[in-house]
């Protein structure tokens, strides 16, 4: 079940966030795709939020060191803020030392389409996204110019409307249509306070109660509107606890159950703890819990081949009665049969199939053989089974312990096995897994860039770990890595992360030593591999060509772990 976000509640989190971590320190942070989670890294304090469709949460944590996949920004939380009647958060980072643009992280919370971006303050360019989108009249990809989602423009967020105008737009409709009205025209109301807004209003059409029932909505909305004085509250709701600004009144039957909490936050920790207890921390690394129930699904599909081996198995003893009976009728036999009927010990017609390549006795072997493996394997598979079981359970247990974090990522990872297993997932997304076939650097734009760790590992970073449109370099006229920036935007990319990655290329080539080194590069669409040409072998169109000048620093200082 997941938390959800209306303009009031967006609006009252700001408020609290600023008087709680505003103008603080910040470290980085990281887009997670995995789970869908944003983190902030402050110095005294980690800001989570939960933005997949069953989530919602958010989280004022202790600090933690930013893991390596996160984006280092040394920056102070200049502002939190909400955008007038929507679900837009923001949270302003001035970025302290060194060049660059400021950063402003933008939280979407509207509609089904949560999100999360960085997007440079100066131009407007999104540097980093949550969730990719290229469709629609508002894309979300790195390189392009941000467009917030299109304002409402409702009625009431500059003036309150006043009581005349409030009964004027409701009262002359039907019952059934003033909730839709109300949500299309006016300003602050959502799903989870209209019912409050109404009242009785919403189910009679006119009289004086239900002109008393839109007057004292009307109250409500005003206080809401503005909310000088919070009081947060875990509301009941079918899809789980609500966290709230405002004990909103609610039917008789279920008004007893609301909450009363100290802060926002605290509703929202509750809220977590009670709908979701088996959720897993967000700092665990989204790519680890993947393999560990990958390697959950790979025990079980195990056990369940094992099981099935062992249901299949044959009874030996007919088996070997069967062998003892051919040879026992041997000169009854005649060789190229495929079936023959004898009379068993028991004086009883049988009818037994034959190889009819083999000879009788061939085929008598045949049948004690497979009376040999049948018991065979009902000796050897419930051992294997009950082992499998153990796995199982094990991993079970540990898959409980990560997502409580009462086991370190290491720690999983040996014990289940899973060192060097790759990911399958996106990669580069999460954690970092070494049998990757490159090396990841990240610029100083903040751009992610790859770099082959061989011929053989060039094709594969290549053709298997890059997109179409990203942008591929590789050093003129000598041996070397292909380099991969990550690239979707538009045009070119930023020329200073493009020189960063021509640096790159340069260092991971032949002709490292060189004062300078001509690189060339092109997207990577336009790079293709002749037939049966060697490893590390491709032919790039439609190149262009940089110089770079190598600098073992710079390697250094750009490298990702």
């Amino acid at each position: 079940m997941s938390i959800r976000w209306d303009p009031i509640l967006v609006r009252e989190v700001a408020r609290e966030l600023s008087r709680r971590v505003g103008g603080s320190r910040v470290r980085g942070f990281l887009l997670d795709p995995g789970p869908r989670n944003l983190l902030v890294y402050g110095r005294e304090w980690t800001l989570a939020l939960e933005l997949h469709p069953t989530a919602g949460y958010l989280q004022l944590l202790p600090p933690r060191d930013p893991p390596q996949s996160a984006h280092t920004f040394a920056s102070r939380l200049r502002s939190i803020e909400a955008t007038p009647d929507d679900r837009i958060l923001t949270l302003g980072l001035q970025k302290i030392r060194g060049r660059g643009s400021s950063l402003d992280l933008v939280v979407e919370l509207v509609g089904n389409r949560w999100n999360a971006l960085a997007v440079e303050r100066e131009t407007g360019t999104i540097r980093h996204v949550l969730v990719p989108r290229q469709r629609g009249p508002e894309p979300r990809l790195s390189g392009v110019a941000y467009a917030p989602p299109r304002a409402r423009h409702r009625g009431g967020v500059r003036e309150p409307l006043s009581l005349d105008e409030w009964t004027e737009l409701l009262l002359p409709l039907p019952a059934e249509e003033r909730r839709s009205s109300l949500l299309r025209n006016v300003a602050y109301t959502s799903s989870i306070n209209v019912p409050a807004l109404l009242g009785r209003a919403a189910e009679e059409d006119a009289g004086r109660v239900v002109e008393e029932h839109l007057r004292q909505g009307w109250e409500l909305w005003c206080e809401l509107r503005v909310l000088d004085s919070p009081r947060p509250a875990l509301l009941p709701d079918p899809r789980g606890p609500q966290p709230y600004p405002y004990p909103i009144p609610l039917p008789a039957e279920v008004e007893g159950r609301i909450v009363i909490t100290e802060s926002l936050l605290d509703a929202f920790g509750r809220a977590r703890v009670e709908a979701a207890p088996d959720r897993p921390s967000v700092f665990v690394p989204s790519t680890l819990v993947r393999e560990l129930e990958g390697a959950i699904e790979r025990v079980e599909r195990r056990m369940r081949g094992l099981q099935r081996e062992l249901e299949e198995a044959p009874d030996p003893v007919p088996l070997r009665r069967t062998g003892d009976l051919l040879l026992a009728r041997f000169e009854e036999i005649r060789r190229g049969a495929e079936e023959v009927a004898v009379v068993d010990f028991e004086g009883e017609e049988v009818r037994i199939p034959l190889d009819p390549a083999l000879a009788p006795h061939e085929n008598a072997e045949r049948y004690y053989d497979r009376a040999a493996r049948a018991e065979r394997a009902k000796a050897r598979l419930p051992g294997m089974i009950r082992k499998e079981e153990r796995r199982l359970q094990e991993y079970r247990e540990m898959r409980g312990a990560l997502k409580e974090e009462r086991v370190t990522p290491e720690e999983v990872r040996r014990k289940a096995d899973l060192t060097g297993r790759p990911d399958r997932g996106r990669a580069g997304s999460g954690g970092d897994v070494q049998t990757l076939p490159y090396r990841r650097y990240r610029s100083s734009g903040g751009l992610e860039i790859r770099v082959g760790r061989g011929a053989r590992r060039n094709d594969d970073l290549t053709f298997r770990h890059s997109d179409p449109n990203d942008v591929w370099l590789h050093a003129r006229h000598a041996a070397g890595a292909h380099v991969i920036l990550r690239w979707t935007g538009e045009g070119s990319p930023p020329s200073r992360d493009l020189a960063e990655a021509a640096v790159l290329a340069a260092v991971h080539s032949e002709a490292r030593t060189s004062g300078s080194v001509p690189v060339d590069w092109t997207r990577r669409k336009y790079v293709r591999k002749p037939r049966k040409a060697p490893p590390g072998s491709v032919i790039p169109d439609r190149v262009q060509t940089l110089f770079a000048e190598p600098s073992a620093a710079m390697e250094k200082r750009l490298r990702v772990g």
